[in-house]
């Protein structure tokens, strides 16, 4: 073998070792356009769940503080004064122990069942009566829409009993009491106590003339009572802070007046 036979050699050589670096170099820039878009395929789903993380924790309604905030909310909410106040009264107009027994079947069979699948609903899927009753059935919705209507209308009245409580508590402060007789009308001959007073009582005169201020008949609509409309008032407002940071502000205030 001649001994210039080794320069081809060595240029085959390089020449091999140069065309491995260009197929090398072509598998490296056709390799990165799949990386890039696997680096962006990546991306876009690392955006995709902060995206869903995120819109969860928007969605995320407060939760009660503890589980005695919750049943204090719920007892307060199922107890008012329809129970102590109204229904003996209706239990007795309505036949007694004879009214008892459609009432407690009909608790039994519905009340009680539509409540508590009500609240473990709510509490599964975060949500109001409205929310629980579409999410049962969109044909059940009106079931909810009669239960807010029935609150707004119950907050109402319990609202002016409310006022009621707040006038005589600021009237108890006297000494004595403004309803513990009957007022008296100084004549220009002699004092006498009140006809209309005599005929009933001294609470009664007080509640309707006092407190209400009616007027002689319903065609007559009299003025504005700014006494009542003060407490009135006031009944709202203290119902707006108990209420104006949602569960956790109506939550302290159940455990407050427990």
């Amino acid at each position: 073998m001649p001994k210039n036979s080794k320069v081809p050699k060595r240029e085959l050589d390089d020449e091999v070792i140069e065309s491995v670096k260009d197929l090398l170099s072509n598998e490296d820039s056709s390799d990165d356009p799949f990386k890039k878009s696997e680096l962006m395929v990546d991306d876009q789903e690392e955006k995709d769940v902060d995206v869903e993380e995120g819109s969860d924790v928007e969605d995320e309604r407060p939760a009660w503080n503890s589980k005695l905030q919750y049943i204090l909310a719920q007892v307060g909410f199922s107890v008012g004064l329809g129970n102590v106040w109204r229904f003996p009264y209706l239990c007795q107009k309505n036949g007694g122990g004879a009214y008892l027994v459609p009432y407690l079947i009909l608790l039994l069979v519905i009340g009680i069942p539509l409540f508590f699948l009500e609240l473990a609903v709510g509490q599964r899927i975060r949500r109001g009566s409205i929310g629980v009753w579409n999410y049962i059935s969109p044909k059940l919705g009106g079931i909810g829409f009669a239960s807010c209507v029935v609150c707004f209308f119950v907050a109402l009245y319990y609202n002016v009993i409310i006022g009621w409580s707040l006038f005589y508590f600021s009237q108890s402060f006297q000494h004595p009491l403004p309803w513990d007789q009957c007022p008296l009308v100084k004549n220009t001959s002699h004092t006498f106590v009140e006809p209309e007073c005599e005929k009933s009582s001294a609470t009664t005169y007080y509640w309707y003339r006092e407190a209400l201020n009616i007027s002689s008949s319903l065609s007559e609509s009299g003025g504005l009572n700014w006494k009542m409309t003060i407490c009135l008032l006031a009944a709202w407002v203290m119902i707006c802070l108990a209420m104006i940071k949602g569960i956790q502000s109506s939550g302290k205030v159940s455990i407050l007046f427990a």
